[in-house]
Order: structure tokens, then sequence, then C-alpha cells
């Protein structure tokens, strides 16, 4: 049975992640508290709004209410990236490099490593920001679709058009597609490898509520998703993605809502965390699910595996997180 050593923060906690084997967890609040040989407490923000982990370097990075860009060392060091005064900072994405993606208004901004400062215009609000695999191009999700920018030339950007407002944005694993989270409950999805001309919209639809957490198998044959009373995990494979497939459903409820998911680093299950504070892990060949931790306080908020895949930590809305180790 799994083990769960749970760790009380007061307020709403944003987000939870691990740098090597230590946790942290992001409090709206400002602080990012981790756990190395104690509870560790680093100031952070004026209020955040987000906090990431850069899958390119061993460091967090967060923007908050403050206008401050940061990016947080796995010693807990805070380091100011960038500063827009007066400015929420709701968005980040980390790049190769020691690239940092973020945006504000019709802005999205990205800061290379020598802390030069390139900026993107669009004609609506930037609303998500992702990184493409390889390379130096970013995504910026807005109204009526993604644009497509390239960083480090003067390459023009793309412009991937679909009506309405997207909100968040990912690229799979291997660079083929681009998915979007929309305002309405849906995701929307473009297949970037296809001949001019072709057809590469993928719409994903069905969902009760809004998605606001997604996730890719460890070599991106799945995009799990929450915003319905299962675990949505779309299947990207074949050369068309999900195109004319169902999906899965993985840990079904009735009528409790996944709010957060989280694949392992190196197997295909899934965490699946839900409305009431409860997590299951699902294995997607047989589906056989594993209660890791029973419902708590409030909805979780964030989910990460350390990189051995061995511990899982989380956040939660009412500020019971923890810790699980399946491995127990």
């Amino acid at each position: 049975m799994p083990t769960v050593a749970p760790f009380d923060i007061e307020g709403h906690v944003v987000a939870a992640h691990f740098l090597g084997d230590t946790p942290f967890f992001a409090n709206a609040s400002g602080t990012i508290h981790r756990l190395d040989s104690g509870e560790k407490v680093t100031e952070a923000h004026q209020g955040l709004l987000t906090c990431i982990r850069d899958l390119h370097s061993p460091s967090l990075i967060s923007g908050g209410e403050d206008g401050k860009v940061v990016r947080i060392a796995a010693d807990g060091t805070a380091t100011v990236l960038a500063e827009a005064p007066r400015k929420w900072i709701s968005v980040v994405a980390g790049g190769p490099q020691g690239a940092v993606a973020y945006a504000h208004g019709k802005s999205s901004f990205v800061r290379q490593n020598d802390g030069t400062i390139k900026e993107f215009k669009e004609e609506r609000s930037v609303e998500g920001l992702a990184f493409a695999t390889k390379g130096l191009r970013i995504a910026a999700a807005r109204y009526n679709g993604v644009t497509l920018h390239w960083v480090a030339t003067s390459g023009a950007p793309v412009d991937l058009e679909w009506k309405g407002a997207h909100t968040g944005v990912t690229f799979s694993p291997d660079g083929r597609f681009l998915v979007t989270t929309m305002q309405e409950n849906a995701l929307h999805g473009w297949k970037l490898d296809g001949k001019p001309g072709e057809n590469r919209h993928m719409r994903m639809t069905g969902y009760p509520a809004k998605v606001k957490s997604l996730s890719w198998s460890p070599k991106g044959k799945w995009l799990a998703s929450s915003g319905a009373p299962a675990a949505i995990v779309w299947p990207f494979s074949s050369k068309d993605g999900p195109m004319g497939k169902a999906p899965l459903e993985l840990g079904t409820r009735a009528n409790i809502l996944v709010t957060q998911v989280a694949f392992h680093p190196a197997e295909e299950v899934l965490a699946i965390g839900f409305v009431d504070g409860m997590i299951l892990g699902v294995r997607i060949a047989d589906q056989k699910e594993a209660l890791l931790r029973r419902p708590g306080k409030g909805a979780i908020t964030g989910m990460s595996w350390s990189a051995n895949g061995r511990l899982l930590a989380f956040s939660s809305e009412a500020g019971d997180c923890g810790v699980v180790d399946i491995s127990a």
C-alpha cells in the first residue's frame, strides 16, 4: 500500500513540483515551501499566480501579482528574471538554453539566458505559452487561435486559427501536434507535420467542465486531461492523433470532477486528482486502479512525480498537501 506523508500549509496552494527528490509547494500568498531536512520557505512574490517546473533545468519558474518572473533553484534561491510593474504575470514557460517566456496583456516575451528580451505582439491577450520541443519556437494561445513565433531567427510567425478563446497550449513531446485548452469545455488541436492544405484540426469535445490540467505520457502516445468525472485520455500514437478515435475514460467517479492529471515519468501510469482531494493511480494497459490518497479538505490543485517515479507530491486549494510513496 502507498503511504502518504501529509504536509499542511495555510492558504491556497497552487502547485506541487519536485526538483530532484525534494518536493516544492507554491502558495498563492507568494511563498515557496520545500521539504529539505525540514520545512524551508522562500519568499518569491507578493501574490503568486503561477509556478511551473522548468523541464530544461533543475529549477521552478513563477509569476506573480507583483509583475515579477522568478526562477527558484533547487536550494530555494530566488532570482528575479524580469519585472513588469503593475502587471500580473499568470503565464510563464521554460525553454532550452535558459530561455524563459512570459506574457502580460497582448504581448509575450522571451528572455534569453544572457538577459536579452524579445517581445512578440498579438492582436488579443495572451492566455498561454509553450516552447516547442526542439528549437527556440514558442506558441502563444489567444482568442481565435495560436501564433507560432521563431525566437532566435527572423522567420515569419504562423497563425493557427480556430474560433473561440484558447486559454492554454502544449506541444506533444515529438513536436507533431499542438493542443490548446479552451474557454468552452473542449480541447482543440493542430497536426503540425501535415502537408500544406490538409485539414489539420482536431476537436476534442464533450467535457462537462473546463479543462485545466493536461499531461502527456512519457513517449507522447497519450494526452490526459481533467474536466470530467474521469480522466479523459486521448490517443496520439497514430499519424493523425486522436482524429476519429474515442478517448479512454480512467478513474470514473460519479459526479466527482477530475481537477489534475499527471503521468508517471517512465511508465504509462496516470495519477488522477479529484475535486474532493482524492487521488487515484491508474495503469493504461489494463485500467487497474490503486487508491493513492483518500479524500481530503480541498480540490487537488497540483501533482508532480519525482524523477525516479517513486514519490508523488500533491497540493490542494485548502493547503492540505503531501507526498505519496508508491514504493512503500
